[in-house]
């Protein structure tokens, strides 16, 4: 069992930022994923958030594309309740090498609990019930798992009757078993300083493999909450949506949840109608008889009356035309979509784009 003094030693994690988020382009050609707009903040909040409710008092951020953004927008978050130390990646190392090179950041004894969050999934599992396995096993990593219906996309993890990871099959062809790397790690120190230093390093394909074939203790915490990696277009609108509803909890959410989030200095008009967990970003404006569902706004934006806007991002200051049809789309900041366009099953326009009227119908690259 843990003892007292293990229950509430201060608890530090290191949380990876360092992707470019091709997946998510145009939203990511200005910014970094992890600050896109989120339920009504930026998605990191949600993590800052969830760790802090985990007792976690300091996070290193380890930080590569636009490193600058980060530290301009979160500080030294005292604001959050949280120490932040930024350690910055020249190159990208990959998950393992930015996880040893972020260990310069921690300020814990070689035994101590590291828990490491992968910077673009929304989860509501139970931390400290992972890092009471971690303890009671005496493990060097304990691995966050989920079971989802198709393993092929993901790396696939089985377990002995004890719990412990027997091998990690990263998006292996024919599964073994349906549980997966769920993206959240719990390592002892002294553990991360055996991953390589100053080079790419995937801790899936080489670090986890290794760790089990030098006989390292490597534990599974299956868990059935919530869960969703956020990395496409349609799915960081889903996170966003579903923060709203309700159907994930986070403290850091702006305002009541519910069919949709209104932030400061939005109007929408009073016959428009918002559903499905939308977010209406600062400054934006919602014509008459328009109608959104499931979609993120981001702040600026302008949509006409009779505009239909459905399970889409549209980017800051982008401008939507009367009538305007969009379904699962992306719109890039500052997009002109004139009267009598139809983008619908995954289109995405880039920043700065005019489409006049009715110049496109069903596009998928614009």
């Amino acid at each position: 069992m843990p003892t007292e003094h293990a229950r509430h030693e201060p608890l530090e994690a290191i949380l990876l930022v360092g992707g470019y988020g091709t997946r998510l382009r145009p939203l990511t050609l200005a910014s970094p994923k992890h600050l896109l707009p989120t339920a009504g903040v930026p998605f990191l909040a949600h993590q800052f958030a969830k760790a802090a409710e985990a007792g976690i008092t300091h996070v290193v951020l380890a930080t590569s594309y636009r490193a600058e953004m980060f530290a301009e927008r979160f500080g030294d978050g005292s604001e959050l309740g949280l120490e932040i130390t930024y350690v910055h990646e020249e190159e990208p190392l990959g998950t393992g090498g930015a996880i040893r090179n972020a260990v310069q950041g921690l300020r814990g004894g070689p035994d101590d609990p590291v828990v490491i969050f992968n910077g673009d999934v929304l989860s509501g599992h139970d931390i400290g019930a992972q890092l009471d396995l971690h303890r009671k096993a005496d493990a060097a990593v304990t691995l966050h798992l989920v079971e989802v219906p198709d393993p092929a996309r993901f790396g696939c993890v089985p377990l002995d009757p004890s719990g412990r990871v027997t091998a990690f099959l990263e998006k292996t062809p024919n599964p073994v078993t349906n549980r997966i790397n769920a993206g959240c790690y719990v390592f002892r120190q002294s553990v991360i300083d055996g991953i390589p230093a100053g080079r790419v390093v995937s801790v899936e394909r080489e670090t986890f493999p290794g760790f089990i074939a030098s006989g390292h203790v490597l534990m599974g915490f299956v868990d059935t909450a919530y869960w969703l990696d956020v990395g496409t277009p349609e799915t960081f609108v889903q996170g966003s949506c579903d923060l709203v509803l309700g159907r994930l909890a986070s403290p850091a959410l702006p305002a009541p949840g519910g069919a949709a989030l209104v932030l400061d200095g939005a109007v929408v008009a009073p016959d428009a109608r918002l559903s499905g967990g939308t977010v209406v970003g600062s400054g934006a404006v919602v014509g008459s008889g328009a109608r959104v569902e499931g979609s993120v706004l981001f702040d600026d934006v302008k949509i006409a009356g009779g505009a239909a806007i459905r399970h889409s991002a549209i980017g800051k200051a982008a401008r939507i035309g009367e009538g305007v049809v969009i379904d699962a789309a992306v719109i890039g900041d500052g997009a002109v979509i004139a009267e009598g366009n139809e983008l619908r099953a995954g289109a995405r326009v880039w920043p700065g784009v005019t489409l006049g009227p009715t110049s496109v119908r069903f596009s998928t690259d614009v």
